[in-house]
């Protein structure tokens, strides 16, 4: 059901310090910052030849990433995001398996623009997923 690694999304208290570790230290093609008001974030874009990778930092006081980061003031990895062909059949087969899916249930548009869903750490041994329609 789940196809290829998406990316990993790694939250972070200093986006800017962050991205000068990825793109210069680590020789990494990086996106300047992109708010995304909608999601609660700022995340910077990391391309790598076979993945992303995504810094997230908090925007606004109802931060999704506010919570994570107050709990691991170092930063980590927030989630990982697999594709899917049908993000309503793997949510469907999910469900049915006894998986529970955050929020509402529905997709909702990401921060690639595609269909997401999030599925609770407990069913995935501490690990946030992310599933997003490829």
């Amino acid at each position: 059901m789940i196809g290829r690694l998406n990316h990993v999304a790694i939250a972070v208290p200093d986006l800017a310090a962050a991205t000068a570790t990825y793109g210069n230290a680590l020789g990494a093609k990086v996106s300047a910052p992109i708010p995304q008001p909608e999601h609660g974030v700022t995340v910077v874009f990391v391309e790598l030849p076979n993945t992303k990778i995504e810094l997230l930092h908090p925007l606004g006081d109802n931060s999704p990433i506010k919570g994570f980061l107050e709990r691991n003031p170092s930063g980590g990895i927030h989630h990982v995001c697999y594709e899917v062909a049908d993000i309503y059949a793997a949510r469907d087969r999910l469900k049915a398996e006894g998986a529970r899916v955050l929020g509402d249930g529905e997709p909702k548009i990401g921060a690639h623009d595609k269909p997401v869903l999030f599925l609770h750490p407990k069913d995935f041994y501490g690990t946030l997923i992310e599933l997003e329609q490829a």
